[in-house]
């Protein structure tokens, strides 16, 4: 199976700091995880490709720290014995989360003044299904941050479930998820890594991606302003062009109001009648679309 890798993440228009960040890897043998997007489609290798975004917060303006302390973790957590990573994924990304929530914490306690900070954070971890033509997905999280999968034909589904008080307030039938979108402690979190008074516990699903399948991952500058419908027709228009995808994503999160720092990073599998890279033309489409909308 080939895959494409792609990612970017912005300010949003009233931060000051970006405390967002992601990392992709198309080939965790090779560990090259220095690219924002991946040279067209590519192959899967035998031990997958790796996407993760996390959205920092709190703790003297420290908030990218932490949300860069997850991700370097993601990193080093992967680069262990291949062997390892062979086990219950599950049980690995429980490992992973409880890593980067234990350093975050023995940096708060030799810098004090970042206090408070925290951060959220999903990874997927795509590999080749032997028993099908199709790729898994082990995707865990922990946070607000979220995971969907958009299948051409049957639209946009999301795979992970939010850890946060509005959440809640949906699962208990108390709120909408338009409601949801607009309650005033939409941005309250029910568990984070680095924060001691919520529990840094990952869930984990895992996903079947078919070829022409697309996996969306992000911070809630996108998915805490654009409704799931609205992420959803701009995939179903763009969806097979990932890089112009995101660019669009990343405009309807802007024209919302831009309000938080807004991170996208997109897996998509390679149709069945797809060429191996993008149109030349898909970079400047998606710059053109950026500048004049």
């Amino acid at each position: 199976m080939k895959l494409l890798l792609t990612g970017i993440t912005d300010i949003g228009r009233e931060r000051d700091v970006n405390e967002d960040g992601f990392v992709l890897c198309p080939d965790i043998t090779k560990a090259d995880w220095s690219l924002t997007t991946t040279n067209g489609y590519v192959d899967l290798s035998e031990q997958g490709a790796v996407v993760a975004v996390a959205d920092g917060m709190g703790g003297a303006e420290a908030g990218e720290v932490a949300s860069a302390i997850a991700l370097d973790t993601v990193k080093q957590c992967f680069a262990t014995p291949l062997s390892q990573l062979s086990q219950q994924p599950p049980t690995f990304f429980q490992s992973l989360v409880t890593q980067a929530n234990e350093t975050i914490n023995r940096h708060v306690d030799t810098a004090p003044e970042t206090s408070g900070m925290g951060t959220t954070l999903v990874v997927a971890w795509l590999v080749n299904n032997p028993a099908a033509p199709t790729v898994t997905a082990h995707v865990a999280w922990c946070g607000d941050s979220r995971g969907y999968r958009f299948r051409p034909g049957k639209g946009l589904e999301r795979v992970t479930h939010d850890h946060s008080y509005v959440q809640q307030l949906i699962d208990s039938g108390e709120l909408t998820e338009e409601e949801a979108l607009t309650h005033p402690e939409s941005n309250l979190i029910t568990r984070c890594l680095g924060d001691t008074g919520t529990s840094a516990i990952a869930d984990a699903v895992d996903i079947d991606l078919q070829p022409g399948d697309l996996l969306l991952i992000c911070s809630d500058g996108l998915c805490g302003y654009c409704a799931d419908s609205d992420i959803e027709q701009i995939v179903a228009r763009y969806h097979d062009d990932p890089a112009v995808c995101q660019e669009a994503l990343l405009q309807a999160a802007l024209d919302a109001g831009g309000y938080d720092n807004i991170t996208i990073a997109i897996a998509a599998i390679q149709p069945s009648n797809a060429t191996a890279n993008r149109s030349p033309f898909a970079t400047l489409q998606a710059w053109l679309r950026r500048l004049f909308g």
